[in-house]
């Protein structure tokens, strides 16, 4: 790998390489920031209906930085290729990413689009990409081919050996091909059967990888199950090793630019090599960010578990259907529902598609029963059990004519009825809905947008569909389909491969309804029952389902914004408890317990593993906030701990503990609204203790400012106390850094007239003062436990203050000389040190001259 050329940054006189990656970090955020405007500008200058039809949906910045993360190699000679390049987003991530690993020799980009208008767009992309490889030392060339990359592609699989290719990263057109339509038909030359373009795209990149090639794509859900993927999936698995799957839990939050309603996955590929492990990490959102302090690419509330290959797709599932388990509770459900193994057709019961499509019988529909006429059942009559007539748009009733007639069934016995959609964000994706026939008519009419399970077209028998609408509307039901079901719809595909409870098990079930509308808790009751008679294991993975949802339940009756009204809060505060699923609101506890300690507990409690780097996430966004509502307390052993002691704790509010003591009981509303009521005067009460250990600081115009209590913030204090009027009296305090303060003191008129403009303060050094009488600004770190100014924070602090009219003086200040000396190898030359028990001494790292600026 060449080393970087000097134009591209500042000389670097300490030459460190952590100076280099923080430096190349940078200057891969700016990279993706340009390319990402020129998405923007894409997608609004291109026509809707025109991206529609091609399948076309461009990706946002932040997923692209972490799909490129997920790449193993990026070293020596590269090789990629972007199909369906869009404005080039996902190209100029990787190229970001592997600038920032510093390991290439070489790269040769091919993107391909078929949409004339993105080439100036993806033309500028590849000519910044090959600005910053050549500036970076590594030599590239690009290229950009207008064509429609399956047909142009297909016929060179069959006729040469085409695998050149190192790595792919895609966002593939997603789209439903016919089979009589072009591209299937050249699929089928290159030996791919599949029904969308996704699955083609993919297949074929699979197809020109080399052996060991890496491939990295964002696509929908939909192949990790049904009948019509299987082909597909089988390709892959025969191809390639899985190694990294990521789910999105929200599916209308990864392409809302273009307000797609889609279940998307990114999936990471290996080509020929061993199946492993595989990684499953999962998030509410794309929020995908750069960890400052880890390096890594994290997103908010993130979770991460690795786990073998058979959890993901079974080793007797000749389907091969691919179940995502983002974590160790998913895995119970999955688990749970394998005792059951009946086929539909085992049951003698079969699923159809709601035979009237009402466009084509436009002239036998009716609004209500007229002679001649039957019942006609759209989704809207589906209401906690059948709602009919009803005024709407839709018609009541179908006449029975000679076009209708071979549409219309035996109108006996009962019926089971789902929707084939679910709405945006549905509480359960597979909703049931039983009919007895009790309608007037011989004959019945189901809509096409209805999913009927039924015997030969006629009902089917009371204590069977009795069973069988049990068990479609059980939580452990949906949660499983969730995860295997990639569809905005529910299909009858999907719903044929369900294994199903044995017909002696239905029967059980159904002998013990005593009424239609079940409660959903009544409902998973005779499900876990029957479990339980086949297995005499008692235990379930809703229990923790339910905690969660009482705990938001909890939250919300608390008053808690809705920002914290998630599943993370939800555990936080359980974990705040000690409850256990199997426990009760009677029996909660209240520890103290620090921030990584709840998480731990979360992954082996609740089987979340949330990602190490969501520490923040946790304290910045829950925590936080229960602080300020009065639900925990900080510190209650001990308030003046530093706030960056790894002893830092959190307990419940001692009165809102007596409170949830009484979750579920008849006093619960009651003691709530007293709480509420109390709240305020509570939180003063916690604000007031709390203040009474912070330390108290006077400036010299008078100004008091109270830091959070600990070693770190008495440290300020004598910075600007004692060390301040002794070595630069007279200087004006900028600004002053407190980890524990919600708001630093930061005075940034001042600094930007002395040349410095700073948009985030977490950059800056714990003190910066400004000694007019020199023309001086003094950048002064606090060290306790950690951060001097060594090479890479000298280096960080040159570049962020480089446009300073003042000389820059570097120091680092301890508390004593003992904690100094643990320091010593790692500060940086031509800086200073200042120790409060030596308060009236400087030590001066380089003899050339004393406290003052070097060139």
């Amino acid at each position: 790998m060449k080393s970087v050329v000097q134009p591209i940054y500042p000389k670097n006189p300490y030459n460190s390489q952590a100076y280099f990656v923080h430096e190349n970090r940078k200057y891969h955020q700016n990279l993706l920031n340009e390319t990402d405007l020129l998405r923007i500008r894409a997608n609004s200058e291109l026509n809707k209906k025109t991206k529609s039809s091609f399948g076309q949906f461009f990706t946002p910045s932040p997923i692209c930085l972490f799909m490129a993360s997920l790449f193993n190699k990026l070293s020596g000679k590269i090789n990629l290729l972007d199909p369906g390049c869009g404005s080039g987003s996902l190209t100029s991530a990787f190229i970001g990413e592997t600038i920032k690993r510093n390991q290439a020799q070489s790269i040769t980009m091919q993107a391909y689009d078929i949409e004339s208008k993105i080439e100036p767009f993806i033309s500028e992309t590849l000519r910044l990409c090959t600005n910053v490889c050549e500036e970076a030392g590594i030599s590239c060339k690009t290229e950009f081919i207008l064509d429609d990359f399956i047909i142009q592609n297909s016929l060179k699989i069959e006729l040469f050996n085409n695998e050149k290719f190192t790595h792919v990263i895609m966002n593939p057109p997603y789209k439903k091909i016919s089979s009589n339509s072009k591209h299937r038909k050249a699929l089928k030359v290159a030996s791919i059967e599949t029904v969308n373009l996704y699955t083609g795209f993919m297949a074929l990149a699979i197809q020109k990888l080399k052996n060991n090639g890496e491939l990295v794509a964002i696509i929908p859900r939909s192949f990790c199950n049904g009948l019509y993927y299987q082909s597909f999936r089988e390709f892959i698995l025969s191809q390639t090793a899985i190694k990294h799957i990521h789910i999105f839990e929200s599916r209308n939050q990864t392409f809302s630019d273009d307000q797609v309603l889609q279940e998307n996955i990114i999936i990471h590929l290996v080509k020929g090599a061993t199946q492993g492990k595989v990684t499953i990490t999962s998030s509410p959102v794309a929020d995908f960010h750069i960890h400052a302090l880890s390096n890594t690419i994290t997103a908010s509330d993130m979770t991460i578990r690795t786990v073998p290959f058979k959890n993901v797709v079974s080793v007797n599932d000749n389907h091969k259907f691919i179940h995502i388990s983002a974590n160790r509770y998913d895995q119970t459900i999955i688990d749970k529902l394998s005792i059951f193994t009946s086929s539909l057709e085992e049951l003698g019961i079969e699923v159809s598609t709601g035979p009237v499509v009402d466009f084509r019988l436009k002239d036998d529909l009716r609004d209500n029963m007229e002679q001649n006429s039957v019942p006609l059942i759209y989704p809207i009559h589906l209401n906690s059990g059948i709602s009919w007539p009803k005024k709407s748009k839709k018609p009541n009733a179908i006449i029975v004519s000679e076009n209708s007639k071979k549409w219309l069934w035996k109108h006996s016995g009962y019926f089971v009825v789902t929707r084939r959609f679910s709405s945006k964000e549905e509480r359960r994706r597979i909703i049931a809905t039983l009919y007895d026939s009790s309608l007037p008519g011989e004959l019945i009419g189901f809509d096409n947008k209805l999913n009927i399970f039924h015997y030969k077209k006629t009902g089917i028998e009371r204590i069977l569909a009795l069973g069988l609408y049990v068990y479609l509307n059980c939580t452990l039901l949906d949660k499983y389909y969730r995860m295997i079901g990639g569809h905005t719809q529910v299909n009858v595909t999907d719903l044929r491969n369900i294994n199903y409870p044995n017909t002696e098990s239905l029967h059980r079930i159904g002998k013990q309804v005593q009424k239609i509308n079940l409660t959903q808790q009544e409902i998973n009751h005779l499900i876990e029952g029957e479990i339980y008679n086949m297995t005499g294991n008692s235990a379930s993975p809703l229990e923790g389902h339910n905690k969660i949802n009482q705990a938001l339940e909890i939250i919300a009756s608390l008053g808690m914004p809705k920002t914290q009204q998630n599943e993370r809060s939800a555990l936080t505060l359980i974990a705040l408890l000690n409850l256990h699923p199997e426990g009760t609101w009677q029996e909660i506890e209240k520890p103290l317990i620090g921030v990584t300690p709840i998480m731990n507990w979360c992954r082996d409690v609740y089987g979340k593993n949330y990602a190490p780097n969501t520490r923040e996430t946790f304290r910045r966004q829950t925590l936080h906030q229960f602080i300020d509502g009065g639900l925990c307390l900080y510190n209650p052993d001990k308030p003046d701990r530093p706030v960056n002691s790894p002893k830092a704790c959190y307990q419940i509010a001692p009165d809102l503990f007596k409170i949830l003591l009484s979750y579920g009981t008849k006093e619960w509303d009651k003691s709530v609204k007293k709480w509420l009521k109390d709240r305020e005067t509570l939180v003063a009460q916690y604000a007031m203790e709390r203040k009474m250990e912070m330390i108290l600081l006077t400036l010299d115009n008078g100004t008091e400012i109270r830091l959070s209590p600990g070693s770190h913030s008495k440290l300020i204090h004598d910075i600007i106390s004692e060390f301040g009027p002794r070595f630069a009296p007279g200087a004006e305090v900028i600004y002053i850094g407190d980890t524990g303060a919600k708001e630093d003191y930061f005075r940034t008129d001042r600094l930007a007239e002395l040349g410095v403009t700073v948009n985030r303060k977490g950059k800056l050094p714990d003190v910066v003062l400004y000694w007019s009488k020199k023309n001086w600004l003094l950048l002064i770190e606090s060290v306790t436990s950690h951060g001097p100014v060594d090479g890479k924070r000298h280096g960080e602090l040159s570049k962020l203050f480089e446009k300073a009219k003042a000389g820059l003086v570097y120091v680092t200040a301890f508390p004593d000389r003992k904690t100094m000396t643990k320091y010593l190898s790692d500060i940086s030359w031509e800086t200073e040190v200042w120790t409060t028990d030596a308060p009236t001494h400087m030590i001066h790292f380089n003899g050339d001259k004393f406290l003052g600026p070097h060139e």
